[in-house]
């Protein structure tokens, strides 16, 4: 098996941290190579580096190795890419792509579309504006995701009445159509579980690298 090691590094990631007690989520915490802040690392962007020195994304966090983590968002990718942050973490030389940002956006995308997929299987997942709000209504949904070029004004429509419930706009219409097998869609109810929080979590790791606040909302009467 090929394997992401930096030179003379053991086999486990930089800068675990144990978290806080108390906190809500379990695991360790990662602390970015840039700012030097703690997040959970579902939040956060890990990278390693190849045999041949290559910077590679690893955005479900599995390949083995040495990993160096950032924070998910554009301005910190960009410093690490310019500043040597990369080289620093790996101590050595390490080849960056110059599109980094644009491999890390395209690369969250995907995943979004591939956990789409996956709920639409598990029958977790409906779309279409009337099916949709009905889960919505009846508390069903977990998440709503819209297309990001739906009418504003038939968006809020399809929201009205609801309470509290997240609200993601990661992907275009024709993008959310492909999933479901249509042309085009800009309403899906996700029921409540583990794939909403998923989906939920990769669109907020996408809003931070695309620089565009606000992709995780919630929905108000």
């Amino acid at each position: 098996m090929r394997r992401f090691l930096t030179p003379d590094d053991p086999d486990t990631d930089s800068d675990d941290v144990e978290p806080d007690s108390g906190e809500p989520e379990t695991g360790p915490l990662r602390r970015c190579a840039v700012t030097r802040e703690r997040d959970y690392r579902g939040r956060m962007i890990r990278f390693v580096v190849s045999p041949d020195r290559l910077l590679v994304p690893d955005l479900v966090a599995k390949l083995p190795g040495r990993g160096i983590w950032l924070s998910a968002r554009r301005d910190v990718l960009e410093t690490a890419r310019t500043r040597g942050a990369f080289a620093r973490a790996a101590r050595g030389q390490v080849t960056v792509p110059t599109d980094l940002v644009e491999l890390v956006q395209s690369g969250l995308a995907r995943r979004i579309t591939e956990l789409l997929g996956l709920t639409r299987r598990a029958g977790q997942a409906v779309c279409g504006f009337q099916k949709a709000r009905e889960w919505l209504l009846a508390g069903r949904a977990g998440l709503v995701v819209q297309a990001t070029d739906g009418s504003p004004d038939e968006r809020t429509r399809f929201l009205s009445g609801a309470k509290d419930v997240p609200v993601a706009a990661p992907l275009s219409g024709t993008a959310l159509g492909a999933v479901f097998g249509r042309d085009h869609v800009v309403h899906v109810a996700i029921a409540h579980g583990r794939l909403a929080e998923a989906l939920s979590i990769e669109t907020h790791r996408l809003s931070g690298i695309a620089g565009q606040d606000g992709l995780i909302e919630r929905a108000d009467a």
